[in-house]
């Protein structure tokens, strides 16, 4: 019996310490589950993580993207920039040195030949280079915005009347020109400073070189220095220098110049009381009733004569006396007032400096310009042409 209960036990003991086992695997497996659990609460859903993004609408920008698209960005502004500044500081640089050339005064070239100018208001001489001269004639008598071939074309002009009144003046005055219409206007630095201000130095630049691209030179008529005379602006044509003067001279001829009806001055009228005609004329004219008039013209259109009550008076007295704009005017009364009703400004005889710029305009040179006004004449040089007056 013995024998056989020890298989009994030991069956037992085995059955004993495999469920010894099983439950130390169950007690494992529960372990393990637990942990593997607790891992999971650990592991944060990949939606919820604490990564940069910003929102715009439904879409995630990320900070990857944001730093490639701001990269992007730079290179676009950056680079242009980059290429425009060059650019930039050479126009600066051009346009400082355009500002330092207009503020820089040219110079005048040298002059053999000198002119005393009696200064009307201080009472004075003033001793001139000659092409010192001609700057400030030419500054004060063609206004100053007129293309370079009229200035040019002035300058000529003036030069060629100084030098002629040299040569044929009076030896014995004091001075040889005044600073007058009756002469040349003629204005020095100073003055031409108080008149343009800021734009001084621009200006003179401009008319310095008209002048020094003529220098020494004159206009001539079978060898002699002309009378060059000139005026503001005519009325469509200029006029015979004996329907105005005495002397017949040939270059001085009627010509056309349908460039002066734009001029501003190409009109104007002037109103004057009956008594003031009296006074101007030095007349007598009946009071309260129609006046007798009776015009003759020139070939230009000018007024030749005007006979007035019987009394007559030619273009250039009734012009001067009663110190209208031209000698080409209307008369029109209205009751104890005569209107006069001008075209064109000045006497007529010579260069027009409104038709001057005109033709300036279309392109002509200052030599074609001088050839136009003045009939048959050569441009020298004072040199060539007065020998004698360089050599005083």
């Amino acid at each position: 019996m013995k024998r056989g209960n020890k298989p009994y036990k030991a069956n037992q003991k085995n059955i004993a310490r495999i469920m010894e086992l099983q439950k130390k695997r169950q007690q494992d497996s529960s372990n393990n589950k637990n942990t593997t659990m607790a891992n999971k609460r650990n592991i944060i859903p990949f939606t919820y993580r604490k990564t940069i993004h910003f929102n715009r609408g439904t879409r995630v920008w990320r900070a990857p993207t944001i730093i490639i698209l701001a990269s992007l960005m730079m290179i676009i502004l950056i680079i242009p920039t980059l290429v425009v500044i060059p650019f930039v500081n050479e126009n600066k640089q051009e346009a400082s040195s355009i500002d330092m050339e207009q503020n820089e005064e040219l110079g005048i070239e040298d002059s053999s030949l000198s002119v005393e100018v009696m200064r009307s208001v201080t009472k004075t001489v003033e001793d001139l280079p000659l092409e010192t001269y001609i700057v400030g004639v030419v500054a004060s008598e063609m206004p100053s915005e007129f293309e370079p071939e009229a200035l040019k074309a002035q300058a000529l002009a003036a030069r060629t009347f100084t030098v002629n009144h040299l040569l044929h003046g009076n030896s014995d005055a004091a001075y040889d020109l005044t600073d007058t219409v009756t002469h040349q206007v003629y204005k020095n630095e100073l003055d031409l400073q108080k008149q343009w201000g800021s734009d001084f130095t621009a200006n003179m630049n401009k008319i310095k070189e008209a002048v020094n691209a003529t220098k020494g030179e004159i206009i001539t008529y079978q060898d002699a220095p002309i009378t060059a005379q000139f005026f503001s602006t005519s009325n469509g044509f200029t006029e015979n220098s004996e329907d105005y003067w005495e002397n017949e001279l040939p270059y001085l001829r009627s010509v056309e110049s349908p460039w002066d009806k734009d001029s501003p001055k190409f009109l104007g009228q002037g109103t004057f009381s009956v008594d003031e005609v009296e006074a101007a004329l030095q007349i007598e004219l009946p009071k309260g009733a129609a006046l007798n008039l009776e015009v003759t013209r020139t070939e230009s259109g000018r007024v030749k004569e005007l006979a007035i009550e019987g009394h007559t008076f030619s273009g250039r007295e009734i012009r001067e006396k009663l110190k209208l704009n031209s000698n080409d005017f209307q008369i029109k009364q209205n009751n104890d007032h005569l209107v006069f009703t001008t075209k064109g400004n000045g006497h007529g005889v010579g260069m027009s400096q409104y038709g001057a710029n005109g033709m300036a305009l279309e392109g002509k040179t200052y030599q074609e310009i001088i050839k136009y006004y003045y009939q048959g004449v050569e441009i020298n040089s004072i040199n060539d042409t007065a020998p004698t007056l360089v050599a005083r």
